[in-house]
């Protein structure tokens, strides 16, 4: 049995999906080849129920701080399965929603396992063993990642968790180690200490969230720590074992010293890689570099076999749903011939959902410096901003990063309530290289986080009212 059509995508998550929705809104007939249902790890098991669960955290430590606001309550309870319940009453709507808009877009999806074999064919087993080819003018690969995993600590579901599985918990841990200090290691850190779990968190290099500028790291590390995380970097693991109770001891080095940590859970948080291996790409004359990423021309997103284009996760871009989806429509511009703008992947937005959060979008202050630019920087901390004192949420600063002999915005950095949210208007300053003439002359309304942006730039202009 054989099916055609314009172009058959393999992958069901944010690249995947992104590319049928764009390419059947161009008039392209579009099929989905996936082993589960659309969305991906970012909708299933990473994203969306993760970030579900850091608002779970967010409700109750609100609620154990209300009194702060004048409002009396009991001391509250976590109901987990309840919490739980509702992470996954959110991921079927989407999932529902998702489903419902690839329908009215004529997308067909097919259930199975999908093989490129040529240029122009994909083979797909079926869940019940058979087996069909996709015929199609067009082969878009969006294979994801999967969890990396580490000598010393096998998976097994239970005690040793990948994270995608620390999502669905059966209880709530009372004592875990969050092995990796990056940004899905942060994430599960701020959620499960302010769920009144004991977090350990261990991190190999010198500094949490690798990449970020570190002004706003050091504000993120000392929160954590205040709220009780036990941070230790420059920690190597050596491995685990179990006693007859069933809790689980973790060996480690820091400081040059033997040390151990007893916990119910190890969270490993240590990356992801590609999950391209079950579909034997270079049988198919498709590139692959040693970590198995898809190599392709960040142009257009080709591969080294005509017909076959990748996007996502599983090429060596920034593992970022929205850069999946950025890609997705490079690519399908590319098959119908539109000569697509390529992304500028140095200007592209990070958000990390801690609390406080962090967002932050091109070079930080010493990206900048070692790039040859005379750099000037200007910092605003929310301690000073009146919608941060009303809320309670004062910790955080805001970081732009500017030549000084031109005035473009280079970069901006934020930690601080709401981070994520605010970064549009840094994302558009750097990518439009606004100067911060551009951005201070600019009314910020009050009293809001974005005033804190409004103001560094104007420090940046050598007016700042408040700074």
């Amino acid at each position: 049995m054989s099916e055609t059509c314009d172009v058959v995508v393999v992958g069901g998550g944010p690249g995947g999906y992104a590319a049928c929705l764009y390419g059947a809104a161009a008039g392209l007939k579009t099929m989905m080849v996936t082993v589960e249902a659309p969305g991906g790890t970012c909708l299933l098991r990473g994203c969306i129920p993760a970030k579900e669960l850091l608002q779970t955290a967010e409700v109750y430590r609100q609620v154990r701080h209300a009194g702060e606001f004048g409002i009396r309550t009991e001391e509250p309870i976590i109901d987990w399965k309840a919490a739980v319940l509702r992470q996954g009453n959110v991921v079927d709507q989407l999932v529902g929603g998702l489903s419902s808009l690839l329908k009215k877009r004529k997308v067909e999806v097919i259930q199975g396992y999908g093989r490129v074999l040529s240029s122009g064919v994909v083979e797909v087993a079926r869940p019940s063993g058979a087996v069909e080819n996709v015929e199609a003018d067009a082969v878009l690969l969006a294979a994801g990642s999967a969890p990396c995993t580490i000598p010393g600590f096998e998976i097994d579901g239970e005690r040793i968790v990948t994270s995608d599985q620390a999502l669905f918990f059966d209880e709530l841990p009372q004592r875990i180690v969050v092995i990796g200090g990056g940004v899905i290691g942060c994430e599960f850190a701020t959620t499960f200490v302010d769920l009144g779990v004991e977090v350990t968190l261990l991190e190999a290099m010198d500094t949490l969230i690798p990449g970020a500028d570190p002004d706003i790291v050091q504000v993120l590390r000392r929160e954590l720590r205040k709220r009780g995380v036990d941070i230790r970097l420059g920690a190597t693991v050596s491995g685990h074992s179990v006693d007859a109770s069933g809790a689980t001891t973790v060996a480690f080095t820091h400081e040059e010293k033997q040390q151990t940590v007893e916990v119910d859970k190890v969270i490993l948080a240590v990356g992801r890689k590609p999950a391209t291996a079950p579909m034997r790409l270079p049988e198919a004359g498709i590139t692959i570099d040693d970590r198995g990423f898809v190599e392709v021309d960040v142009q257009n997103m080709r591969t080294s076999r005509e017909g076959v284009w990748a996007v996502g996760d599983c090429v060596p871009t920034p593992a970022l749903a929205h850069i999946a989806y950025a890609e997705a429509m490079v690519a399908i511009r590319d098959i119908l011939g539109e000569d697509p703008r390529p992304i500028d992947y140095t200007g592209v937005p990070w958000c990390v959902y801690t609390h406080p959060e962090l967002a932050f979008v091109g070079l930080t202050e010493q990206q900048a410096k070692d790039a040859g630019h005379d750099v000037a920087v200007a910092k605003h901390r929310y301690a000073g901003v009146g919608r941060a004192m009303i809320i309670g949420e004062t910790a955080g600063l805001v970081k732009i990063v500017s030549d000084r002999q031109t005035g473009v915005i280079l970069g901006v950095h934020l930690c601080g309530p709401l981070a994520t949210e605010q970064l549009l208007e840094g994302y558009l300053s750097v990518n439009w290289e606004a100067t911060v003439g551009d951005l201070g002359s600019l009314i910020h309304p009050h009293p809001t986080f974005g005033e804190a942006i409004g103001e560094a730039a104007m420090t940046l202009m050598g007016r700042g009212l408040h700074g």
